[in-house]
């Protein structure tokens, strides 16, 4: 409705009849309720403030990202969303905009624009209208997308690291198997410091060579040759490969492993080394003694859950946000690649990873695993029930 329509109708207020203010009391109504059904239908948050800052609508939308209801209606807007200073904000004339992140009711990413409504003759503000909208999902798809263009990146530099240092390793390898035949045969006197010599390179080259190995891992685009498999018997496998490491450390492992686990729909050779970098990210961040590793399995009708705990050094929060990331490690001797390949194998099968971890207490990292199409569950036979024939 048009303001001048409101001029017009307070200068004839007091001539109109009872019957002509009833009818046009019954417009007002209508159009302000049409306004408010066009405003709670949009996706975006809608807050209309007046001049001081005092909420005056808001809609459903707005109500969501925020946490609130109706009884918000006359309080300052700073006063119910901590953190936005409504009066560093609002300048007459000016059309603010600005992103937020808000953690409640959900973590959300927001972009907002804070726009004054002028006065009909525009010789002031009436009040303000505040446009929210939700950018968390947009954010999102614009990390994905980051982290695709970056592994992409990667896997054209892998060909070249394939190329210009597996051919010279393996080169490298056969000389000094040659080297071993000639060392045998000198006097034991000669051969012992070059033996030590030979076993350092040796060493060496396999250290390179395991890089070499999870780099191309990490980014070469794999498709999962999925058969019925056991994970807890997988886990009992990979356990049994680790049992000289874990022991040596003087690590207890403790199961707690569900009864009732169903088999998964997995590549195990993918997934077995998913279980060895866990495991051994996890005793490796344990110092000293009384060392712990604790795996549990759960299961519903929608995914299975396997977490792998540990009482290790923990994670900060600096490197929580790099976790993922090619050649960030905390380990001296790491290269930053297991957690990127377990995410990756992850993934590949439609799960996710989940990792919680405080400094000096320890890490918990939970795979979720789909268990496919949600079933179909009978309900119990109910006696208000009617069958209809």
């Amino acid at each position: 409705m048009k303001s001048g329509f409101l001029e017009k109708l307070l200068a004839r207020l007091d001539r109109i009849d009872p019957v002509e203010a009833q009818q046009l009391l019954s417009r007002l109504i209508r159009e302000k309720g049409f306004l408010e059904q066009v405003f709670e239908a949009l996706h975006e948050g809608v807050i209309v403030l007046d001049e001081d800052g005092l909420i005056t609508f808001i809609n459903g939308a707005a109500q969501k990202f925020f946490g609130l209801d109706d009884e918000v209606l006359g309080e300052p807007l700073q006063r119910r969303v901590p953190g936005l200073d409504f009066t560093a904000l609002a300048k007459p004339g000016k059309t603010v905009s600005r992103d937020l992140e808000v953690f409640y009711p959900e973590n959300r990413y927001l972009n907002f624009y804070l726009s004054p409504i002028a006065t009909p003759k525009k010789s002031g503000t009436f009040g303000w209208v505040m446009l929210v909208r939700d950018q968390t999902a947009t954010r999102r798809e614009a990390e994905d997308t980051l982290e695709s263009e970056r592994l992409n990146a990667l896997t054209l530099l892998a060909a070249g690291v394939a190329h210009e240092i597996g051919n010279p390793l393996n080169s490298l390898d056969i000389h000094l198997q040659l080297l071993a035949r000639r060392i045998k045969k000198l006097p034991p006197g000669d051969r012992d410091p070059l033996e030590e010599h030979l076993d350092t390179a040796r060493r060496e080259i396999q250290r390179l060579d395991t890089i070499l190995r999870q780099f191309l891992e990490a980014i070469r685009p794999t498709t999962p040759n999925r058969e019925r498999t056991d994970l807890h018997a997988l886990l009992h496998e990979t356990l049994r490969l680790l049992e000289p490491e874990l022991a040596s450390r003087d690590i207890a492992v403790e199961l707690d492993l569900a009864p009732d686990f169903p088999p998964a729909e997995v590549d195990p050779s993918q997934f077995q080394q998913v279980f060895y970098n866990l495991l051994r990210n996890a005793y490796q961040a344990i110092r000293g003694n009384d060392g712990r590793i604790r795996i549990a399995t759960f299961a519903n009708d929608y995914e299975s859950r396997i977490s792998l705990s540990d009482n290790g050094s923990g994670i900060s929060p600096e490197q929580m946000g790099s976790l993922f990331e090619p050649y960030k490690t905390t380990k001296q001797s790491g290269t930053g690649l297991g957690l990127l390949i377990v995410r990756r194998v992850v993934r590949s099968h439609g799960g996710e990873i989940e990792i919680e971890s405080e400094p000096d207490q320890g890490t918990t990292i939970t795979l979720h695993l789909p268990r496919g199409q949600r079933p179909v569950r009978l309900l119990e036979d109910h006696p208000g029930v009617i069958d209809i024939d």
